[in-house]
């Protein structure tokens, strides 16, 4: 027990260990932020902002279902038909861009995570906006990627949209994230 307390110990003091414990907080930081946002989610109901986070999320959804179904038309040249916010392309398959899909939880992991961690205001204020915007462009990217999914491999569609496609917004986290770390933030403390 005693080597594994000096070990967890090392770990928080030694200066060989400070990428790795960066990255520890990262993961604590996000988990906490995701699961919270969860708890609010579905068992406080958003309160006590539910109306605004509802109409929050519907606004959003509709500007990702017209951004990205003028993408899936325009630029990639998929054919389909909609109703409402469900798109059912040739094949047959569907998808459906509902609040869910609106991107609003990760824009706020991604601000809550900059807001908690160390830096410059002066940095964080244009950082945060841009990186919200990759975030959102982010999430654009995903439901065209879960589009084309729909159209050429219908099969793997359940696995894009939950596991790869969703991976994709935490990894630009970390990105973003990595570069604060890095870059941004490293010339305030490293001038």
């Amino acid at each position: 027990m005693n080597t594994l307390f000096l070990q967890v110990k090392n770990f928080f003091k030694e200066p060989r260990y400070k990428q790795m414990r960066e990255v520890f907080w990262f993961v604590v930081i996000t988990l906490a932020i995701h699961y919270s946002y969860r708890f609010w989610a579905n068992t406080l109901n958003y309160w006590p902002i539910q109306a605004w986070m509802n109409e929050l999320q519907q606004t959003m959804a509709g500007w990702i279902f017209t951004q990205s179904t003028w993408l899936d038309q325009h630029v990639l040249h998929i054919s389909y038909q909609s109703s409402g916010q469900m798109i059912q392309f040739g094949n047959g398959s569907r998808i459906a861009i509902n609040s869910s899909c609106a991107g609003d939880k990760q824009i706020l992991q991604f601000l809550l995570l900059l807001l908690i961690y160390p830096g410059s205001w002066k940095h964080k204020s244009w950082y945060i906006p841009l990186g919200m915007l990759v975030i959102y462009c982010t999430n654009l990217l995903r439901i065209v990627l879960v589009s084309t999914v729909a159209v050429n491999i219908p099969k793997w569609l359940v696995v894009a949209h939950d596991t790869v496609l969703r991976g994709m917004f935490y990894a630009v986290i970390f990105f973003l994230w990595l570069i604060w770390v890095r870059v941004i933030n490293s010339k305030e403390v490293n001038p």
